[in-house]
């Protein structure tokens, strides 16, 4: 078989990501070749990713190439990716989760602060509703970039602190002081490196499921279908998180408004049932307890 061609953005982060792709490929003794494609989310850094108006913007650009035979698969991190995929582009397989935490990076100066006084700079809705929803006076700023340009931005822009997420950190070996954040609950899929194929090429879907991780596929699925119902796209304040602990699954999610004054959440503990969309089910419940006017109202607002 001729090497399979690793579709990436050409970020260094994303490119970790599928050379991590094809160190598992290759364990597997396939060959790979990664082919870099520049997505339009990396070309307009000036705009926070909320305003560019699509969801998608990150893996767009990949999705082409992967329709148009460029590349036999594409490698995301999977919370960049949209609920509603392309026709003919599915989701196969699924690294396993590392880092699904979101930390505060602090500049020097804001050392001692407390976190009510942090002016911090990000452009993710999720991130400013649940810091809201503790610290309601927060003043922020827009933030776009790699993780270098951001951490470039924090030392030379007027803000204190910015929230990154840890499993970037991680995977560029960065040795850098970050504090944990318990008060946030993670984007859905955050940590995951996902692998999307085309349908009509059964013979490497078949190869990308020999390196999927299922326990890490089921708690994603549960996260997705989660914010698939509230129908949030990648820029509503949702939060997400699945995790197995023994033989139980712990769920925590909660949707926020933009100024984090009304959150509705939840926290289950059960067990797994392949036949039940357990996403869906929850993510009812929230639309059943306010939800539905909050989603209307988030999105009048955006």
């Amino acid at each position: 078989m001729k090497s399979i061609r690793i579709g990436t953005r050409n970020s260094a982060l994303a490119l970790w990501q599928a050379r991590e792709v094809a160190r598992h490929l290759q364990n597997n003794n396939y060959l790979t070749e990664i082919v870099p494609i520049v997505s339009s989310g990396d070309k307009n850094l000036n705009q926070p990713l909320y305003s560019l108006g699509i969801t998608g913007v990150f893996t767009r650009d990949l999705d082409v190439a992967l329709l148009n035979d460029e590349i036999d698969i594409a490698v995301h991190s999977l919370k960049d990716v949209p609920t509603q995929l392309p026709q003919n582009i599915e989701m196969i397989a699924y690294l396993e989760r590392d880092f699904p935490q979101d930390i505060l990076i602090r500049k020097e100066s804001a050392r001692n602060k407390e976190f009510h006084e942090l002016k911090l700079a990000t452009s993710s809705l999720r991130r400013r509703a649940f810091w809201l929803r503790h610290y309601p006076t927060a003043e922020f700023s827009d933030i776009r970039g790699n993780i270098q340009t951001r951490l470039q931005k924090l030392e030379d822009g007027d803000f204190d602190a910015t929230i990154l997420s840890l499993a970037g950190i991680k995977r560029m070996k960065m040795e850098i002081d970050y504090e944990m954040l318990p008060l946030m609950i993670s984007a859905p899929s955050q940590g995951v490196i996902a692998v999307a194929g085309h349908s009509d090429k059964p013979e490497i879907n078949k190869i990308l499921q020999e390196i999927n991780h299922r326990k890490t596929q089921i708690c994603v699925e549960i996260e997705r279908n989660f914010l698939s119902t509230l129908e949030g796209g990648c820029t509503a304040p949702i939060g997400a998180f699945a995790e197995i602990i023994e033989d139980q699954i712990r769920f925590k999610a909660a949707l926020c408004s933009l100024d984090g004054k009304n959150c509705i959440a939840v926290d289950e503990n059960f067990e797994y049932n392949p036949t039940e969309n357990f996403g869906e089910k929850f993510a009812k419940v929230v639309l059943e307890n306010g939800g539905k006017e909050l989603m209307a109202e988030i999105k009048s607002q955006i």
